[in-house]
Formats: C-alpha cells, sequence, structure tokens
C-alpha cells in the first residue's frame, strides 16, 4: 500500500472507531511495514473492534481465533479429516485448513486473542510462520504467506488466571502496541454510539461510576466502557418495567449493580463486597453529576435492612 492508501484507510477507520488515533496510526503503518503486531491492554479497550475495522478499511480478509488452552497446534493449522483419510488416503482434498493455513493462503489477518493463554506448542507455530512467512504441513508441503497475509495476536497483560508468559521469541519478531482506556468523553461517546441517543445525564452518571471503578483503592481490576454500555440499555428497559423516569435512583442504583458489581475485582482480604462499592461509587456519581451532595440512596427494591 502506498502512503496516500494508508491515509485512505485511516480516514476510514477515524470514521468507525471513536478516540484512537494515535493507535490507528501506528497499526496502520506497521501492518503496511509487513509487521506482526500485538496489542496489548486491559479488556474492553476495543482491540478487536479496532483491528475489524483495519482490515474493512483495508478491503482484508479477517480470520478470528479464540487463544484458550484447547488451541492445539492441529486446531490451528489444519489437520486431515480422519473418516476420508479411511477411503481417499492422505491426499490434500482430505485435509481441512485451520485458521492459520485460512489466513495464509488468502492474505488475511490471523487474529489471535489472548496469546497469553495459548499453549506453548501452538505459540511455535505462530513463531515459524513469522520467522519463515511460510508453514510446513506434513503430507501437504509448504504453504507460503499470499501477500497481505499478518498476525495480530492481543493480550490482556493484567490478568494472571491461566495465563502464561509469552516467549521473548515472540516478542523479538512483533511490534507492540500498548492500548490504555479512553477518556471520559471519548467513552462519553462509545456508549451513545452502541446505545443511540438518549438521556444525557444517565449517561454521564453511567460512564463516570465505571470509570471510577478503576481507581477506587477496594477494587484491583475495573470495568471496561462494556459496564456503563450495558447499565444504560438495562436502566432503559427497568424504568419501563416500573414505569418510572430514566433518572428515578433506585433505577440507576439497580442498574449499576446489575452491570458493575460481576465486572469489578476487589483485593483480598477486605470484608467489602462488590455491591458494597459500587454502591458508594453510585452516590458519588450522583455528587459529581452535579445535584450538590450525593444523597442517601434508598435500598434496592426487594433489599432487606438490618436490624441494629
Amino acid at each position: 500500500m502506498t502512503a496516500l492508501d494508508d491515509r485512505s484507510v485511516l480516514d476510514a477507520l477515524d470514521r468507525a472507531i471513536v478516540g484512537r488515533r494515535r493507535e490507528l496510526e501506528l497499526l496502520v503503518a506497521a501492518l503496511a511495514a509487513g509487521r506482526h503486531v500485538l496489542l496489548e491492554g486491559p479488556p474492553g479497550t476495543g482491540k478487536s473492534t479496532m483491528l475489524r475495522a483495519a482490515a474493512d478499511a483495508a478491503h482484508r480478509g479477517f480470520v478470528f481465533v479464540e487463544g484458550n488452552a484447547e488451541l492445539t497446534p492441529a486446531r490451528l493449522a489444519g489437520q486431515f479429516d480422519p473418516s476420508r483419510v479411511i477411503s481417499e488416503g492422505y491426499v490434500p482434498d482430505v485435509f481441512v485448513d485451520g485458521p492459520l493455513l485460512e489466513a495464509l493462503r488468502e492474505g488475511s489477518l490471523l487474529y489471535v486473542e489472548e496469546l497469553n493463554r495459548v499453549p506453548e506448542e501452538t505459540v511455535n507455530l505462530l513463531i515459524t510462520v513469522m520467522s519463515e512467512g511460510e508453514l510446513n504441513v506434513p503430507r501437504i508441503g509448504r504453504v507460503g504467506a499470499a501477500d497481505g497475509f499478518r498476525i495480530v495476536a492481543a493480550m490482556n497483560p493484567f490478568d494472571n488466571i491461566g495465563t502464561s508468559r509469552v516467549a521473548s521469541a515472540i516478542y523479538d519478531r512483533i511490534c507492540r502496541i500498548t492500548m490504555d482506556y479512553q477518556s471520559a468523553s471519548d467513552e462519553e461517546s462509545i456508549v451513545e454510539q452502541r446505545t443511540g441517543a438518549g438521556d444525557e445525564v444517565l449517561r454521564r452518571r453511567a460512564v463516570v461510576v465505571t470509570r471510577a471503578t478503576r481507581d477506587h483503592p477496594d477494587i484491583r481490576v475495573g470495568s471496561s466502557v462494556r459496564g456503563a454500555i450495558d447499565l444504560v440499555e438495562i436502566a432503559r428497559r427497568l424504568a419501563a418495567i416500573r414505569g418510572a423516569a430514566l433518572d428515578d435512583l433506585t433505577v440507576g442504583l439497580d442498574s449499576a449493580l446489575v452491570a458493575l458489581s460481576g465486572r469489578i475485582r476487589l483485593h483480598e482480604g477486605g470484608d467489602r463486597t462488590p455491591e458494597d462499592v459500587i454502591r458508594e461509587l453510585w452516590a458519588a456519581a450522583l455528587g459529581e453529576g452535579g445535584e450538590g451532595d450525593a444523597p442517601k440512596l434508598p435500598a434496592p427494591r426487594g433489599a432487606t435492612t438490618a436490624r441494629p
């Protein structure tokens, strides 16, 4: 691609993605330079959305691979169909391409999600392709990478459950782009984009309380903007069910509890529950929203109050 083509892709991406100009420039430049890319950042920062949009804008194929402990080399590269091998033998027509060979043959972007959850033997297959630009498949032979083939991997560096360290051999063959959460105004725009035009006050409160989960001293892992999106969508439907206004305090609080309490992870050893923290943050969000001192919120419907 030429520099003019790259700028055209970026212009198209600017219309599709909110507030990621720098990361988009880096991604387009790295892919245009023929490099493989690692997108590193917490969940909900738009890694897969950004890459899908980049593939669409550049008119490239996009092959998605979910990274997990079950991703064996055979599942990634492909394998012979056992039932057909019995009758037809090991011939090329009996081989079923996996996502890696599909992307290699078609010159597509291969997106490997959660790279640090992929078994080492499968990662080694990726290292070979990154180094050689081809893969030698037993009984099939050499499969070279068509023009445009790139590997783009993603990982959450803050999750240590079921993950392993990424080998230095991968880092030596891949260009790394770090992604963090976006600004408050960008996240409000994302919520508006995903939920449609609606109550601006509710949208602002949802973003404020969601962002506050990332800095609270009792919270180890906060929520992404997906929490704010869910909060707004749930509040709309809950308000309709109850025949209440969108700015009803119990509607907002209950929606926040449903949307956010499962997304946050508290520090171990504390005596607070996720619900306790979300109630505190929601009350603070009301204060930050310009309503003056945060009011005492009523208990959610159906809740019981402790006796003194």
